[in-house]
């Protein structure tokens, strides 16, 4: 298949498009910096500026990661119109490229489109499968509109699969990566009471999914992509630290929390017991279905 990816230089675009071009798909890449990009993706990957570009290529499927990080600073509102622009942007742009090949008889055949487990968001002790009714806060209306946004390809005839991510656990980057300096130094902790639900997955179960969505042609509509026993945050911690042998016994209290990061330390204080059960009932097997085994093989 030929296959354009948005956001295929970062986190979890780097090891899809490997993985991609090792099952002998034909990449693209759309990336802001096409010279950075090429510095970290495979020298088969066509790297283009814009979507746009990849009009001449007649993509069979697409994939859509792009976005700024949620995380990466506090929610202002100006931060809050960039996190949902960047995201809208660069959907709608997927759209219209669909919506011309439509008129060259050339329509994508699917749309695997990211999503987050904010699109949930708060569900304190609820279990929440793909019907769960949402939490309205900002992390949900965001994915709601990048949702939305996605749907807009269904219409015109293309298969769309929405993919709500937990936090995905690898070495190199992703919230791990940030947690770990101050676990190796035994200065870890809990957030708050650690009583809040992390959905997580391991990066490479992440791009399985991914892949299996994009050729699986009887699959549309929302995908929760979580492995299937998340954790609450004190486990969590517990576990983390046991991986790396150091204690964990400097908590952060969810005032202190609040404090430095205002409406953004939800992400770390709320949660959801979030389940995949449509990529289970689909087929879908975890190669690391636990946070002790995904850890083990991160750090070990």
């Amino acid at each position: 298949m030929r296959i354009l990816v948005t956001g295929g230089s970062g986190f979890v675009g780097r090891p899809l498009c490997r993985r991609l071009i090792e099952a002998g798909h034909e990449v693209w890449v759309v990336s802001r910096d096409p010279q950075a990009a090429r510095r970290v993706l495979p020298e088969e990957v066509r790297v283009i500026a814009r979507v746009a570009e990849a009009e001449a290529a007649r993509p069979e499927g697409m994939i859509n990661l792009a976005g700024e990080s949620i995380a990466g600073k506090r929610w202002s509102e100006a931060q809050k119109t960039r996190l949902v622009d960047s995201r809208l942007t660069i959907t709608r742009e997927l759209v219209a490229l669909c919506q011309r090949l439509v008129e060259q008889q050339a329509a994508p055949r699917v749309l695997v489109s990211g999503s987050a487990m904010g699109f949930y968001g708060d569900q304190g002790d609820v279990r929440v499968d793909e019907q769960t009714p949402p939490h309205d806060e900002f992390a949900h209306r965001l994915c709601r509109q990048w949702e939305d946004a996605a749907r807009q390809a269904e219409p015109l005839g293309v298969r769309v699969a929405l993919l709500r991510t937990g936090l995905v656990l690898d070495r190199d980057g992703g919230s791990l990566a940030k947690m770990l300096p101050p676990f190796r130094l035994g200065l870890g902790g809990r957030f708050g009471d650690g009583r809040q639900f992390m959905p997580w997955i391991h990066r490479l179960d992440l791009v399985r999914a991914i892949e299996f969505l994009l050729t699986r042609e009887e699959l549309s509509g929302p995908f929760n992509g979580s492995a299937p026993t998340p954790v609450r945050n004190a486990t969590f911690t517990r576990l983390l630290a046991r991986q790396l042998k150091r204690p964990a016994i400097f908590p952060a209290p969810a005032w202190v929390l609040r404090l430095a990061l205002g409406e953004m330390a939800d992400l770390l204080l709320t949660g959801a017991d979030m389940r995949p059960d449509r990529l289970e009932a689909a087929g879908f097997t975890f190669e690391y279905p636990t946070l002790d085994r995904a850890l083990a093989e991160i750090l070990g």
